[in-house]
């Protein structure tokens, strides 16, 4: 008999109640925040079709938008020319996203620490720290440009 892969990796039968599938989203869209927008709402809407929690699908929204503004605002700077790419596995435990600009990138170790007391009082540069709090695992990869955070359902 043949070695196979455990059910964790089986593909569901199509006719599998959507809670128990896999959503695939893949976009590519212009540096436009409503655009972000539209993406943000579609996986949302997959989330809570697979049984995401209030919890959860708060800070996955809050997350999203965060990464969605920094691509186009940060990384691509508003440019209609330069696009943004989206994808994202959203499966009834754990979702998947990862966002990439055609910016220049940064260096994640010099972004400035919103809590120091030299800012806590700006208006901005939160982003980051809440995308890495209110997921369970975060990377920055391509010098910056990338980014793949992870969030589960409890």
């Amino acid at each position: 008999m043949g070695a196979t892969n455990g059910p964790a990796s089986r593909k569901l039968p199509s006719h599998a109640p959507v809670a128990q599938r896999a959503a695939l989203v893949h976009c590519c869209i212009p540096s436009d925040l409503g655009a972000g927008q539209k993406v943000q709402n579609r996986i949302l809407a997959a989330a809570a079709r697979r049984g995401y929690s209030p919890e959860s699908l708060f800070a996955i929204r809050l997350a999203l938008e965060e990464a969605l503004i920094n691509a186009i605002k940060h990384g691509n700077r508003l440019d209609p020319r330069k696009k943004v790419t989206i994808d994202a596995r959203i499966q009834p435990r754990q979702v998947r996203i990862t966002i990439e600009d055609q910016g220049p990138g940064f260096d994640r170790g010099c972004v400035p620490d919103p809590t120091s007391n030299d800012n806590l009082c700006k208006d901005h540069g939160r982003g980051i720290l809440l995308i890495e709090s209110y997921m369970n695992k975060v990377q920055w990869s391509r010098g910056g440009r990338r980014l793949t955070m992870i969030r589960k359902n409890p």
